[in-house]
């Protein structure tokens, strides 16, 4: 243990603990509540002037840990937790969703995703940075009088990924072992990737939405978390899938049985598809990105799997996807303009409000009308059929998490760019090629860590299940880290046990 006036352990001894250790300990009272909370603002302190991820920490949490009502007999009671600074909301707290639109907005109630962390026993210290309204995978913001740009612990220069950037910093940098995300077009399993995390998308109605959002008229995202094993993943997952009665749109039965059991269980030889083609995209993908995932597909084979080759032109109908998955913006569009409405702003003009291709965003949604939602509707029963018969030839799709390696911070992919939608659109697709169809057809996916590239810097591979099969990527993504235990939990440049 560390001495009596610093944190209550050691940085190296804190990062050689998950979620459910930390848990542990402080059921076994070796440690407090209060002492998990202070190290973990120590640790934002010492990593915040290089990362830039976190918007603030809940000083009321700091000095009183149970002051938002974490259950003292949850699983992970009195590990800290940090919101993403978008979607599902602590009543009283700030959400801001990285724009100076909601700057200031005070959430009116708390969410039922967070109600699950709150009874996992999770204590929510504080909010971590996303890009504007979560529309990139770069998180750099400007609405706070500042360029606030969220840094890969891996390399300074590159980016966190996003929009869970800021969550991601924090865990690959060891201050928390887990923090929230969420996922509309790879935002969990992007940075996880980026950031040599485990990040799962659920399947569409696992997890429920914030009380303002419905998978009828919002159908891509879904929520979840970062962390750094996938036991911790698994552990979580088994609260996060209460969904109150009328929660969402779409009802699923419960999970048979919990996650955190399922781990321990060999799931059986699996047939898996491998893909690292274009799936409709110009552009091929890095061929660093396409080796670790060939790893991967030869791991998988080492732990008896089958895993075979793909024709990639039989998975993705690219076309109908994109135009179908655009349509989501008029949905984007008319949040902002009830907010823009009930702050008194004109509407008709954002362009003072939002970040540039935001704004072009925004002002792009309006060709789409009423006829344009219905077609996208019908296209998307095509495109989840489609997926659909994939997934009863395979058990899993194993593919890149990103076709790209991590990119420079506030760079290509940022929101503040001054350029045409078109060729920034072009570029981000391109790179998102593999995560976009699982949040238009609902199915679930993993990135998982699958080594590095010649930088040194984390490369992410992904595999998708089939609907409602969480519980088999739990338990192959568990395979996995125990035949590779090297490419998980690995403690970057800038971490917190390197003396930041």
């Amino acid at each position: 243990m560390a001495a009596a006036n610093g944190p209550a352990m050691s940085w190296d001894e804190w990062s050689r603990h998950d979620a459910v250790a930390l848990a542990q300990l402080v059921a076994r009272k070796k440690v407090s509540a209060k002492a998990l909370a202070q190290q973990v603002a120590a640790g934002v302190a010492l990593m915040e002037p290089r990362l830039d991820a976190v918007l603030e920490i809940f000083a009321d949490v700091l000095a009183k840990p149970e002051t938002d009502g974490p259950n003292p007999k949850g699983r992970l009671y009195a590990v800290p937790i940090f919101l993403k600074d978008i979607g599902s909301r602590l009543k009283g707290r700030l959400q801001e969703s990285g724009s100076k639109l909601l700057k200031g907005y005070v959430s009116p109630v708390t969410d039922p995703l967070v109600e699950n962390f709150l009874r996992a026993g999770l204590v929510p210290l504080g909010r971590t940075t996303t890009p504007e309204f979560g529309m990139t995978f770069d998180t750099a913001t400007d609405y706070l009088g500042r360029r606030k740009v969220t840094r890969n612990p891996w390399n300074l220069e590159r980016t966190a990924g996003g929009s869970s950037g800021g969550s991601a910093a924090l865990v690959a940098s060891g201050v928390t072992p887990l923090s929230m995300a969420s996922d509309g077009g790879g935002s969990t399993r992007i940075p996880a990737s980026f950031c040599g995390l485990v990040g799962l998308k659920a399947s569409r109605g696992r997890v429920p939405p914030p009380s303002n959002h419905s998978e009828y008229t919002w159908r891509i995202a879904v929520e979840g978390v970062v962390t750094r094993t996938v036991r911790d993943t698994a552990a979580l997952y088994d609260d996060l899938v209460r969904v109150p009665n009328g929660g969402t749109f779409i009802r699923m039965a419960p999970p048979e049985g919990s996650y955190l059991a399922a781990i321990a269980r060999k799931p059986g030889r699996l047939k898996i598809g491998l893909s690292t083609g274009r799936w409709g995209r110009a552009t091929p993908v890095d061929p660093q990105v396409v080796a670790r995932v060939r790893e991967m597909g030869r791991v998988l084979e080492g732990l008896g799997h089958h895993v075979e080759e793909l024709d990639d032109r039989t998975i993705c109908d690219w076309d109908m996807m994109w135009w179908t998955y655009q349509t989501q913006w008029v949905m984007g569009r008319a949040q902002m303009r009830t907010i823009a409405q009930g702050r008194g702003i004109n509407s008709d003009d954002l362009s003072g409000h939002l970040n540039p291709m935001t704004d072009r965003h925004y002002r792009a949604a309006a060709r789409f009308d009423k006829f344009d939602l219905w077609k996208a509707m019908a296209n998307n029963n095509l495109l989840t059929r489609a997926f659909g018969a994939l997934m009863e030839r395979h058990d899993l799709v194993l593919t890149p998490s990103l076709a790209i390696r991590v990119p420079q911070a506030d760079g290509p992919y940022g929101l503040m760019r001054d350029e045409e939608l078109q060729p920034w659109l072009d570029r981000l697709t391109d790179a998102c090629r593999y995560t976009m169809p699982g949040n238009e057809v609902g199915l679930p996916g993993i990135s998982l860590p699958s080594g590095s590239d010649k930088d040194g810097l984390p490369v992410g591979a992904m595999l998708y299940g089939n609907f409602g099969r969480e519980d088999l990527l739990l338990r192959v993504a568990a395979q996995v880290e125990r035949a590779k235990p090297e490419w998980f939990a690995q403690r970057p440049p800038n971490h917190v046990a390197m003396g930041g």
